[in-house]
């Protein structure tokens, strides 16, 4: 190794695995000391590798900073500092260190200068984030993260046979560009969208998600899916399938997110949707749509946690997640209902919130490349995001009929997180400056201009109203929504048991048929050889010998013949 520099990522690894160990003060000191520490150093150090090594004759680069990994390697170590503060008194002893693993290997991957270690890194964040999942400690839980484990796996499979292909082909492990000309890219690409929630496998994130605990959700927002879409702006920024892709992601997390009664799937469903924000961006793949789209991920991370708080606020003053149960809160949780209305406006783009500064670059960009209908799509999509994560959510969990309820907020560490993350949201939509200071590209774009901010809140106040006119319609009842997740969640299992039958029958008729071909040898058997069979009984020896004769005859004839 090349540096004695500290590795933020393996430090928040490190005290991840020192927090099963701790107790008491110390565990709460550790827990938001080593996010603050993994900050500081991700802060300090200088652009360029600073471990370098080699390992079975590869250039392994463990650490190298540069602007597009410090930016998410900052906001990933902010958001581990607050999802520790709001998740300090989760009972559960798995989940804040699992959590802490995660979030460093997160780190890790963002930070990798080379395809093996990101790799390394992509795997164990499954494994953290798996664990995270399955500290909910329900048999929900439990097989959620079965699940996901396995969608997650395959991703990785994918990610690692293009490595080899690309390796193998180049001789090079550096992370670059790849272009879409060799099977082992395409597999990469695969890879990473797996990860990124991208279909067809879009549903693993709502289906394991919301089955976390009212923290753990927190924590699962932040990483693997904006750890994607940091891979995808390395590897793939400008591959026009993306802009598709990504469009697509936008509307299945709208539909979706209109349909669900659940209030933490319904902010799931609004991650892919976010989401394919950015893989557009990607796809379009300019200066400005990739600073849009590495801006909106660090403003999307901060926000999405937010309402996530908001609601794990709920869950744990309430157990109840389904919006048909929840209903008239803000007399009771008045904390609550405003931090959450900050992380709405901010998902749906308001202005003066850190959603509309790096959301409007991704939608400049298309402007500036003319692509209408790009454009337009994304404008309909901020309206879709408005109607089901700006109203819909805070409306029906905090507002609408009374439920009866009359929880107190959440207590203080929870409070300080909420109030944290609502004051990033407001401070970044106001004084943009130092975020667009951070991104890859220098840009000079100012999103406050009046035609702009007059544009934006036009479609916000007509969706706005749209939402109240089709009230009646927006009502959910205690229903679930199919998504395709139910092809290995029901269809597989059936598939496996109907498989299962037919095998029984077919083994049963099998075990029939030998049976019966044993006995009606056996009996051919003895009717011959029992004790007066044919074969049993005393012949003569002039018979014998006739009956030779005769075999030798017939030998002779077909041996001439």
């Amino acid at each position: 190794m090349t540096s004695m520099l500290l590795h933020p990522g393996l430090l928040l690894v490190a005290a991840g695995v020192a927090l099963g160990a701790l107790r008491g003060p110390a565990r709460t000191v550790v827990a938001l000391a080593a996010p603050l520490a993994a900050l500081a150093i991700v802060l300090a150090s200088p652009d360029g590798a600073a471990w370098h090594g080699h390992y079975l004759g590869l250039d392994i680069v463990p650490l190298a900073f540069d602007r597009l990994s410090r930016l998410f390697a900052f906001v990933f170590a902010v958001m581990a500092f607050g999802g520790a503060l709001f998740a300090l008194n989760q009972p559960r002893r798995l989940e804040l260190p699992a959590a802490l693993v995660y979030a460093g290997s997160a780190i890790g991957a963002v930070l990798a200068g080379d395809l093996v270690t990101l790799f390394v890194f992509w795997e164990l964040m499954a494994v953290g984030s798996t664990l995270v999942i399955w500290s909910g400690g329900t048999p929900q839980a439990y097989r959620a993260s079965l699940r996901y484990l396995a969608v997650h796996l395959l991703g990785g499979v994918l990610l690692l046979a293009g490595i080899a292909g690309h390796v193998a082909h180049s001789g090079s492990t550096a992370v670059v560009h790849f272009a879409l000309d060799a099977p082992a890219h395409w597999l990469i690409l695969a890879g990473f969208l797996v990860n990124a929630g991208a279909p067809p496998l879009s549903a693993w994130l709502p289906d394991a998600y919301p089955e976390a605990s009212w923290s753990g959700t927190v924590f699962l927002s932040a990483f693997t899916t904006k750890t994607a879409v940091y891979a995808l702006l390395r590897g793939f920024p400008g591959t026009e399938l993306l802009v598709w892709v990504g469009l697509f992601m936008v509307f299945y997390g709208v539909v979706y997110a209109l349909l669900e009664n659940d209030m933490r799937r319904i902010l799931a469903y609004s991650i892919v949707n976010q989401v394919g924000f950015m893989v557009t961006g990607i796809g379009i793949g300019t200066q400005m749509a990739l600073n849009g789209a590495a801006a909106h991920a660090f403003a999307h991370i901060i926000y999405k946690a937010l309402l996530l708080m908001s609601a794990g606020s709920v869950l744990y003053a309430t157990e109840r997640r389904k919006c048909t149960d929840l209903g008239g809160l803000f007399r009771s949780m008045p904390l609550t209902t405003i931090c959450g209305g900050i992380g709405a406006l901010a998902i749906s783009a308001f202005p003066l919130t850190s959603g509309f500064v790096s959301k409007s670059l991704i939608s400049q960009a298309a402007a500036d490349l003319h692509l209408q209908w790009v454009w337009l799509l994304l404008a309909a999509a901020t309206a879709g995001v408005f109607l089901h994560a700006g109203i819909k959510y805070p409306w029906f969990v905090f507002f609408q009929k009374d439920s009866g309820l009359r929880p107190p907020d959440p207590p203080l560490n929870m409070r300080l997180a909420m109030l944290l993350f609502a004051a990033l949201c407001v401070g970044l939509g106001i004084f943009y400056q130092p975020l667009y200071a951070l991104l890859p590209y220098a840009t000079d774009y100012v999103p406050y201009t009046g035609a702009h901010v007059v544009e934006q809140l036009e479609l916000l106040l007509f969706s706005g109203l749209a939402f109240f006119v089709m009230l009646p319609l927006m009502r959910r009842t205690l229903t679930i929504t199919l998504d395709v997740d139910w092809f290995y969640r029901r269809l597989g299992p059936m598939l496996l048991r109907g498989t299962g039958s037919l095998i029984a029958i077919a083994a049963a008729a099998t075990r029939g048929a030998v049976a019966g071909s044993v006995g009606r040898l056996a009996g051919f058997v003895l009717r011959f050889h029992e004790s007066d069979g044919l074969l049993a009984r005393t012949w003569t020896t002039g018979g014998m010998a006739l009956w030779m004769a005769l075999l030798l005859a017939a030998y002779l004839v077909v041996y001439y013949i």
